[in-house]
């Protein structure tokens, strides 16, 4: 397992190692040759970043890669939590030409800003669910062929790999928080459907080719996000006790009893698929609310952002930015210490809050197996 960590965080990363350890003995079932990531920024390893061709600036990546690293965070995000408790090396995206990114022990499809639904012209990422799976599809076709010659053994995953690797899936977010811009709740309540409709779409055609251990998270509070406190949250009324807007958490609540049920649907349709559905919005909302308990000072106020408290968050410049606004130059600039902070830029969590969310996962406490 790497560390990488200043002093006074070592009490907190034996806790978290104790509980990976824990989990992989006694709760949930690690064993997997590749992991196979699909989802939005919160599981982006430089998909997006590679895409576009832009950098991803300081300060993010500074808590633990000391330079950006294509996440959307200070450090390391859920996943790369979880691959360190699989004893599997950190996932390459999928879009990464640089550095000889080795595909042996999976690949990472996910992208920062993409949605179940098909992207539209105001999309910030092409990459929605669908094209991920194809993605994924000719990412398989491809390294099977390259498979035959022998030479590229050490680079892409093995034969079986595709069948007894781990498909996780962490995505929804966007196609519910974005949507608060244009529609109503009523609205968004009632796309659920579609949404869940494309969804199963994508996970049939995985299952297709192959596939078989579906990791399944539900999305989290989304009204607690500076971001949407910040746009949504003016008006007092519209908040709840803890600070958070709440129809924003009313659509991700409706959001989750329908995923829910789909896993439960996806495990009767495919009895020989293993369907296991973890609850983030619970250990989130978990987090928020108690936050001072796992040792956090802030839980709606975004550590790298500008314009100061309560949500230190301005939707025209983002974390690591400069901008010249009603002529004066603003820069969104990071805080002194990170690991005191829940939000990292607004959207994001901290790297601390995403050691703590994976800590929770490996507990089994929150998964449910199909």
């Amino acid at each position: 397992m790497r560390v990488a960590m200043d002093s006074k965080n070592v009490v907190a990363f034996q806790v978290v190692t104790f509980c990976l350890c824990l989990a992989a003995a006694n709760s949930i079932d690690f064993s997997y040759p590749a992991v196979f990531n699909f989802g939005d920024s919160n599981s982006d390893t430089g998909e997006l970043a590679a895409a576009m061709g832009f950098l991803v600036s300081p300060p993010n990546g500074q808590k633990y890669f000391k330079t950006p690293s294509g996440r959307f965070c200070d450090g390391r995000l859920i996943v790369d939590f979880l691959m360190d408790a699989m004893k599997l090396p950190f996932l390459n995206a999928y879009m990464d030409s640089v550095g000889l990114p080795n595909f042996q022990r999976g690949c990472n499809f996910a992208a920062a800003g993409s949605t179940i639904l098909p992207a539209n012209a105001a999309s910030i990422s092409p990459f929605s669910f669908g094209v991920q799976v194809y993605q994924f599809l000719r990412f398989r076709a491809l390294s099977l062929q390259l498979l035959q010659g022998k030479k590229f053994d050490q680079y892409v995953p093995a034969v079986d790999s595709f069948e007894k690797g781990l498909y996780v899936f962490d995505i929804g977010q966007n196609d519910l928080a974005g949507a608060f811009y244009s529609k109503t709740l009523d609205q968004i309540l009632a796309s659920i459907q579609a949404i869940l409709l494309e969804f199963e779409s994508g996970i049939k055609k995985l299952y297709d080719s192959g596939a078989r251990n579906f990791w399944i998270h539900n999305t989290g509070p989304l009204g607690c996000l500076p971001q949407v406190v910040a746009k949504f949250g003016t008006n007092p009324s519209t908040l709840d006790e803890l600070g958070c807007v709440s129809s924003p958490n009313q659509a991700a609540k409706a959001f989750n009893i329908q995923l829910q049920a789909f896993c439960s649907k996806l495990k009767g349709q495919y009895p020989d698929a293993n369907v296991t559905h973890v609850d983030i919005f619970t250990i989130k909302s978990n987090l928020i609310a108690n936050y001072s308990k796992y040792g956090f000072k802030q839980s709606i106020m975004a550590c790298c952002g500008y314009g100061g408290p309560p949500f230190n968050f301005d939707s025209r410049v983002s974390c690591g930015l400069t901008k010249i606004l009603n002529g004066t130059e603003i820069t969104a600039k990071g805080c002194n210490d990170s690991s005191v902070y829940v939000s990292w830029d607004g959207t994001h969590y901290t790297e601390a809050a995403n050691q703590h969310v994976a800590s929770q996962i490996l507990t089994g406490n929150y998964s449910t197996l199909f």
